[in-house]
Formats: structure tokens, C-alpha cells, sequence
């Protein structure tokens, strides 16, 4: 009888908790910058896709004509297994075009970001105090202090 009772007060305790979690929750996924956070990952995955065909479909056969090398290239080793080298290169390349327009992005948001900062600094402007203002200042602050 006595676990029955301070199982329901448990279950009654736990009722108004549940919500609280619930509503943090959705605060939390409601904030700006996870659904920025969020935008960004969805871009981004188009964003692969785009430079995937533009290293498959156009780099990889300018690299093959003019070199000669073709980069779907693959060595055989044992058992009949492959090491897909042309792959690999083609993975290091996408890599790179991401990180570079990643780079030039960034760049920019950081040229628009100091901008922005440097019109707030110009709108705020420095007050020069005088010797006879910070002299009564500290006249002031002298009769603050006796009293």
C-alpha cells in the first residue's frame, strides 16, 4: 500500500516537469540559429551535389584531355578487389572547390560584418572633457564622499 502512494505522488510530481522539458524544447528548436543552423545543412548538401557534377562533368574530362590520365582510374590487388584512386582524387578535388568558395564566403561576411562595425564606431563620437569639467568631476565626487 505504501509503494502505491509514493508512486502516485511521483506520477503527480512528474506531470507539470514534462511540459517544462517539452516547452524548452521548442523554444530551443525555435531559436534563430538552429533554423539557420539547419537552413545551412540543407544548402550545403545542394550545394555538394552542384560541385560533385561540376568535378565529375566538367573538370575530370579537361583534366583527361589534356593529360591523358584518366581519373575513374583504379589498380587491381588481390583477390579482385580495387584501389579507386580516380575517386579519391576526384573527392580531394570537391573537397577543395567547397573549401574555397566556403573561404570566399566567409571572407565576405566578415568585410559586410566590419562595416557594420565600423559605422557604429564613427556614430558614436568621443567626448573630449575639458581640465575644468574633470576638475569639478573630482570636486564632486570629494563632497559625495564627505558627506
Amino acid at each position: 500500500m505504501d509503494n502505491k502512494s509514493t508512486t502516485s505522488e511521483k506520477v503527480k510530481n512528474l506531470k507539470g516537469k514534462g511540459k517544462g522539458l517539452l516547452d524548452e524544447f521548442k523554444s530551443f528548436i525555435l531559436r534563430g540559429n538552429v533554423m539557420d543552423m539547419a537552413i545551412g545543412v540543407i544548402i550545403g548538401s545542394a550545394f555538394t551535389g552542384i560541385v560533385t557534377a561540376l568535378t565529375n562533368d566538367f573538370i575530370n574530362p579537361l583534366i583527361n584531355g589534356i593529360g591523358g590520365a584518366e581519373f575513374g582510374g583504379r589498380i587491381r590487388i588481390y583477390g579482385g578487389q580495387y584501389i579507386r584512386y580516380g575517386d579519391f582524387i576526384t573527392s580531394v578535388i570537391n573537397f577543395l572547390i567547397i573549401a574555397f568558395v566556403l573561404f570566399i564566403i566567409l571572407k565576405g561576411v566578415n568585410k559586410l560584418m566590419d562595416i557594420g562595425k565600423k559605422k557604429e564606431v564613427e556614430a558614436t563620437p568621443q567626448i573630449v572633457k575639458s581640465d575644468e569639467a574633470i576638475l569639478l568631476e573630482e570636486i564632486r565626487d570629494l563632497l559625495k564622499k564627505n558627506k
